[in-house]
């Protein structure tokens, strides 16, 4: 029996049409993104559009995908668009 490989997880930030950012994780951000703007995905981005996805990064596994998304997730509004800015963020 073949063993699957894992899935590589990937960490997300959306931009809504009031400017706020949206941060999340995914194993397919074009699936997600399609599902967002589609009304189908988080509640909070319901209704916000047009939704622009801002920036994507290839974490690894999803406990790592979960720990930076908590990470940004906690970094003010400033800080996140400065930490987006930076060149291979």
């Amino acid at each position: 029996m073949a063993v699957e490989p894992a899935a590589v997880w990937h960490l997300y930030v959306i931009e809504m049409a009031s400017g706020a950012l949206y941060t999340g994780i995914t194993t397919d951000v074009d699936r997600r993104l399609a599902a967002h703007r589609a009304g189908r995905g988080a509640k909070a981005l319901r209704g916000k559009g047009p939704l622009v996805l801002v920036h994507r990064q290839c974490v690894g596994s999803r406990s790592e995908a979960l720990r930076l998304e908590a990470a940004v997730k906690k970094l003010s509004a400033a800080r996140k668009r400065r930490w987006l800015a930076q060149p291979g963020a």
